[in-house]
């Protein structure tokens, strides 16, 4: 099973976060922010995860260390889920359409991080929710997954429409890059013979 649990308790943030990839897309989400929840939950959905986060942050303040600290988590649950990377497809992309906002993201889970994000969000909010979030959720995810991720925004006004584009095809790469290729399932998918 790859699977992961993991917990993470700061002055900021108290969260246990716990992660099949070879899921159903079946999730429980409390992160304190119901637009996160939302975003969360398709993430699942879309990726095919199996996915439960509870999140107990400093939302007093904001929504800021709630975001990028399950980011940091999520993150950790990938890597450590995905272990030596044997047999897996490694790279995963997807164009996808939100009404009229159509984002690309592409994956390479190669061991080394980096954000690439191009993709702006007309509204400083939605709902409570500060858009700019969803920039640093990502940026934290990589860190830890330690994943190349390019997200690219091609067309969109809405800025739900283009924060919900964002995670459904960010969970659609994922989803094919953690996919085992039958093929090589017993090899590293590198030249270096390590991920």
């Amino acid at each position: 099973m790859r699977e992961a649990k993991i917990g993470r308790v700061t002055a900021e943030t108290n969260i246990s976060l716990s992660l099949l990839l070879d899921g159903k897309g079946e999730s429980r989400i409390d992160s304190g922010s119901g637009f996160l929840d939302h975003m969360l939950t398709l993430f699942a959905k879309h990726g095919n995860f199996n996915l439960e986060v509870v999140c107990k942050g400093d939302t007093h303040v904001d929504y800021h260390h709630t975001a990028e600290d399950i980011g940091i988590v999520l993150g950790q649950a990938f890597l450590k889920a995905l272990g030596d990377k044997k047999g897996i497809v490694r790279y995963g992309s997807m164009m996808l359409p939100m009404d009229e906002t159509l984002i690309l993201s592409a994956v390479d889970l190669s061991g080394r991080s980096g954000l690439y994000f191009d993709c702006e969000i007309p509204a400083y909010k939605v709902g409570n929710f500060d858009t700019e979030l969803c920039e640093e959720f990502f940026a934290a995810f990589v860190r830890t997954a330690a994943c190349t991720l390019h997200i690219r925004k091609i067309a969109g006004k809405n800025s739900h429409h283009i924060i919900e584009g964002v995670f459904k095809s960010v969970a659609r790469s994922l989803r094919a890059a953690v996919a085992i290729d039958k093929d090589n399932a017993d090899s590293i998918p590198s030249t270096k013979g390590a991920l």
